[in-house]
């Protein structure tokens, strides 16, 4: 897809209801900026004045970690803070890197889950993004399955503990994470059960990881596309990240993340295939994490989303 066609494909693409638009901190705090992250409240300034409805909130530390408002400590200077710029959240990714739920134990997981959801019911964010934490790896059959077992149990009632929230639990699965490959998504997806659980399928995740097979290891499970891919997950998929991208991996670790339009996602029957559900997702969240100048890169992939078709009408806009 070159950058002057975002749509490829035959005819002019689909004309969608753009719903609310966020842009992910973490942009702005990993990769090139990891030395000197923009403050958040830069971050939201960038946001409101480059167009963007919202700002999904990463929770590494210098942008807000739950355990900076324990109690709620904080939390309405900050809500106030995004306000001023016009903003809302579209939702919280904070760092559960020191518990991976496939190896601690349930209660364990869900305490620091517990502190998660509570800022995010003090903020009226309304869904928590998770992943698996540990990167792909060889396993025995028997070593997996009890991991599986585990994370199961650990996102099951984690989603129970969310749902007294009204928050959803929303599992981004990405090439850099164990449990990659289709089925593998597929099945924990459907084995988790819960209402208020679901995929946060990113575009850029899908192609590098789905289409191209990156580190899936010998038994990789290839999908035709990104189209393929979401139809498949369709049933669970809760929350979208929408990047672009050319099948490579950042430090040979996870996607490459790219502007809209300027790799070869087929955004026309990505759109397409989710049409019965695009309707009712709140907020699309643009993602140029690990991205050198993604002030540009977000303004650039900005105008493709809005170019899609238009904002959602006020009455169906959810509150800012």
């Amino acid at each position: 897809m070159s950058a002057s066609s975002p749509l490829s494909g035959p005819g002019p693409g689909p004309q969608v209801e753009v719903p609310l638009v966020s842009i992910g901190s973490w942009a702005f705090a990993f990769g090139p900026y990891e030395q000197r992250p923009w403050p958040f409240a830069r971050v939201c300034e960038f946001a409101a004045t480059t167009g963007y409805d919202g700002v999904e909130v990463n929770g590494f530390r210098p942008h807000p970690h739950y355990d900076d408002f324990v109690g709620g400590k904080g939390t309405k200077e900050l809500s106030a803070q995004v306000a001023s710029f016009g903003l809302g959240i579209s939702a919280y990714a904070p760092n559960f890197h020191h518990v991976p739920p496939a190896r601690v134990p349930t209660a364990a997981y869900v305490a620091e889950i517990d502190k998660a959801r509570a800022f995010c019911e003090d903020l009226g964010i309304r869904t928590l993004r998770v992943d698996t934490v540990m990167p792909p790896q060889e396993m025995s059959p028997e070593e997996y399955e009890q991991c599986f077992h585990q994370l199961r149990a650990s996102w099951s009632e984690a989603s129970a503990r969310c749902r007294r929230s009204d928050v959803t639990l929303v599992w981004e699965f990405e090439p850099g994470f164990w449990l990659n490959r289709p089925s593998e998504v597929e099945r924990l997806a459907t084995e988790v059960g819960q209402a208020n659980f679901g995929i946060l399928f990113d575009s850029s995740h899908a192609f590098t990881g789905g289409v191209r097979g990156a580190r899936q290891g010998a038994s990789g499970e290839l999908m035709d596309s990104v189209a393929a891919y979401a139809t498949r997950l369709l049933p669970f998929i809760r929350h979208l990240h929408l990047a672009d991208a050319d099948g490579t991996l950042h430090d040979e670790d996870t996607s490459v993340h790219t502007p809209l339009g300027q790799g070869q996602v087929d955004f026309a029957a990505l759109l397409e295939a989710l049409s019965p559900i695009a309707d009712r997702l709140d907020w699309w969240c643009v993602d140029m994490c690990y991205c050198d100048g993604a002030d540009v890169k977000a303004a650039e992939s900005l105008a493709v989303v809005r170019s899609w078709g238009p904002a959602r009408s006020p009455e169906r806009q959810v509150a800012k």
